[in-house]
């Protein structure tokens, strides 16, 4: 996947969440993300990103999985692991 395609979708996700839209795409390019992560697994990059973006949307599955990209019951099940796992698990408010 290209860089364009990478901030494109970046973008997509980012318009169906209206407290993200005020973020500067630039500073969440992917070529200045990516270096960063370097050295941690995906699984743990990915448990981070849902339980940011949880917290972002105040603990609303639904608009979570929007923002992610994944369905409902695939952002369930993640979050079913990471309770089991003893992890904080952002809930709605």
């Amino acid at each position: 996947m290209s860089q364009e395609s990478l901030e494109h979708s970046l973008e997509q996700s980012l318009a169906g969440a209206p407290e993200f839209s005020s973020l500067d795409p630039q500073a969440l390019a992917p070529h200045q993300i990516v270096p960063m992560l370097i050295g941690s697994t995906v699984e743990a990059i990915e448990r981070e990103l849902v339980l940011q973006t949880l917290a972002r949307c105040d603990g609303n599955r639904t608009r979570a999985a929007r923002v992610l990209g994944v369905s409902v019951r695939t952002l369930r099940n993640k979050i079913r692991q990471y309770v089991t796992d003893g992890l904080d698990v952002p809930g709605p408010e």
